[in-house]
């Protein structure tokens, strides 16, 4: 979009700078909301000052005192005798007023409500971009229904704040403040009572804002972790089912859904404590004004326009003030709501300080180097060569050490199998290559070039992956195998398919390539979810491919087609096979044996079986288990004597 700005300030300048900051390139519009609404409160003080000066100058007994404001209203009316004659004119004067005060509140509530609703909209748009180049670890520390709770609700509360609170906070201010100059040039005794009161009910207001800011950190917390438990019931309701879990997630739900009760009951009794509070004090400045104001009257020292200046003035102001309170709670909501929005803002971008450094295919000059983030050149390719895990170590975060100095070698255009016990490592060196994490100690090269010198987008894009589980989008057949090559025609796409075994699935459905398959390709099975993975990975062309389990939900003879249409790539890209089914390995042109962490064992099949180790316990096992299972069909398959 044009109007986001390409570098975007810091969300770390405190939480309510943070609202300004979010206006962006709509503060102007803002700024002459702000000023369209002194203009307004300005013509709403009209309204009062004509009438005083009606009733002191014109309907009052001769020799009643006059204040200097209402003999100067009557002198630019045109005199008390042309008042007197044509009444109209001061109604005239006063429906103006109001309904020029009336048209610039209306201006001003589109100036805000533009402002922000543009400015929310960049927001939403920035806390998205950042989401999907947040590196993996974050995501792994934190919940998703959380994240999507301070992606939707966080940001509402923001857009709340800017298109209602501040603008209404801002009518109170200048309320008071336009009020205040205008007494005391009428008479200093009342303007002391008329504001006696606004200062405490402004006080309170700004200790009640510090305490309702605490007490919506708790609330929002509560409702995150609410939305983190519905989400997560949701996306694994077939897991809840098959185990019978209904009873314990509904307790769970339960006792969240009971945290964020009692938190909301914090709040609003605070903000029922305020409001009770507030509304004695309002009424007792009001109360204070009809007293002074009454006395002042029957003394004569005190016109009675000038007393019905003040009544009208401290009630238009006063209960603006009073909900000063509700504004400020409002702020405070936002003050949270911006520094939950910090988690997601503040931490570096996966991509940040990446440098594309890489070798452009047709590019002018000399094949100069070009720096980009999420855009990868479209002819861009990796560094020639094999991959080579040199004493490379990983553990996570406040854990054990998953990869414990391994070495490895895949040479290019050659096909290594990974196997190993659950635990081992094996995926971990998938996500390392892919750059979720990085090592530890050690390092990882392609052609002789440390991946991380490499930028993240370029390095995923040119590498053909499936890793477990795999993930489909709820859209068309079509569009899940070429969602990284939407221009590919269907015979491209159909030949990636046939290698993946699940072309002819694909034509058995009603509509054929344009399915639209559910959420997470629910409505398919676990075996054609992989296999479509693998049409996916295939249409890459890339320059290395990553199979991480990729075969373990198809039965025997689909295995065996795609290992077939597999083998007849080989020699084109490096290709890393992660598999426990021993089957799937034995036509590598290496394998490698793995266990806690390390390269324990490698060679060919034939080398492997040859050899005692952990590879030649496993085939005997499962070579065994396979006569088993073919005596037992035989078995049944015998005719009864």
């Amino acid at each position: 979009m044009t109007d986001i700005p390409k570098r975007q300030p810091s969300f770390a300048l405190g939480r309510l700078g943070d609202l300004w900051i979010v206006l962006g390139t709509d503060r102007p519009l803002y700024a002459g909301a702000i000023a369209v609404q002194a203009l307004a409160a300005t013509f709403s003080y009209v309204v009062p000052l004509v009438p005083q000066a009606v009733i002191d100058g014109v309907f009052s007994a001769p020799g009643t005192r006059m204040g200097a404001m209402s003999a100067w209203i009557i002198e630019k009316l045109g005199g008390a005798e042309v008042v007197r004659a044509d009444l109209w004119k001061p109604g005239v004067v006063i429906a103006v007023a109001a309904v020029a005060a009336g048209l610039l509140n209306v201006l001003r509530g589109w100036m805000t409500a533009r402002a922000a609703q543009r400015s929310v909209r960049r927001l939403r748009e920035r806390v998205h971009a950042r989401l999907v180049r947040l590196p993996v670890p974050f995501f792994d520390a934190n919940e998703s229904g959380d994240l999507l709770q301070r992606a939707t609700s966080d940001v509402d509360t923001v857009q709340n704040v800017l298109a209602n609170q501040i603008a209404e906070m801002g009518r109170a201010i200048l309320l008071l403040l336009i009020a205040i100059p205008l007494m005391f040039a009428i008479d200093w005794r009342m303007a002391i009572a008329s504001t006696v009161l606004a200062i405490p009910v402004v006080a309170f207001a700004g200790l009640y804002f510090r305490t309702v800011s605490d007490r919506f950190r708790t609330k929002d917390e509560a409702e995150g972790r609410l939305t983190a438990k519905a989400q997560e019931n949701i996306a694994g309701i077939r897991v809840v089912r098959a185990f019978g879990r209904q009873s314990f997630e509904r307790e769970e739900f339960r006792e969240r859904n009971a945290a964020h009760r009692d938190a909301d009951v914090r709040l609003f009794d605070g903000l029922s404590q305020f409001w009770a509070l507030s509304d004695v004090t309002c009424l007792a400045q009001i109360l204070v004004v009809l007293v002074v104001g009454l006395t002042l009257v029957s003394g004569g020292s005190l016109g009675a326009g000038e007393f019905f200046f003040f009544l009208f003035a401290t009630n238009m102001y006063i209960w603006p003030i009073r909900h000063l309170g509700r504004m400020l709670a409002d702020l405070g909501k936002a003050a949270v709501a911006t520094e939950r929005l910090h988690a997601i803002m503040d931490p570096a971008a996966e991509d940040a300080g990446d440098e594309v450094r890489h070798e452009v295919r047709g590019e002018a000059a000399g094949g100069a180097s070009r720096s980009a983030s999420d855009n990868v050149p479209a002819h861009a390719v990796l560094p020639a060569g094999g991959i080579r895990f040199e004493g490379v170590r990983f553990a996570y975060p406040r854990g054990n050490t998953v990869l414990d100095g391994v070495d490895l070698t895949v040479g290019a255009g050659e096909t290594v199998a990974i196997m190993g016990p659950s635990g081992c490592g094996k995926s971990t060196l998938a996500a390392l290559l892919l750059r979720f994490h990085e090592p530890t100690s050690g390092r990882i090269t392609i052609g002789g070039t440390d991946i991380r010198s490499l930028n993240r987008s370029l390095l995923r894009s040119r590498i053909a992956s499936v890793l477990q589980p795999p993930f489909l989008y709820s859209r068309s057949i079509r569009e899940n195998v070429a969602i990284v090559r939407p221009e590919l025609p269907v015979a491209a796409i159909a030949e990636a398919a046939d290698s993946a075994a699940i072309h002819d699935s694909v034509l058995r459905f009603q509509r054929g390539w344009e399915t639209v398959i559910g959420e997470r390709g629910i409505t398919l099975s676990g075996g054609q979810r992989q296999r479509l993975a693998i049409a996916r990975a295939l249409v890459r062309d890339a320059d290395i491919l990553l199979l991480d389990d990729a075969l373990s939900a198809v039965d025997g003879d689909t295995e065996r087609r795609i290992l077939n249409a597999m083998r007849a790539r080989r020699g084109r890209v490096p290709t890393i096979v992660i598999a426990h089914r021993l089957s799937t390995l034995a036509e590598a042109d290496r394998i490698v044996v793995m266990e806690h962490g390390r390269v324990i064992d490698h060679g060919t099949h034939a080398e492997l079986i040859a050899r005692d180790g952990l590879y030649k316990r496993l085939w005997a096992i499962q070579a065994e288990l396979e006569d088993e299972e073919r005596v037992a069909v035989a078995s049944d398959g015998e005719a009864p004597r």
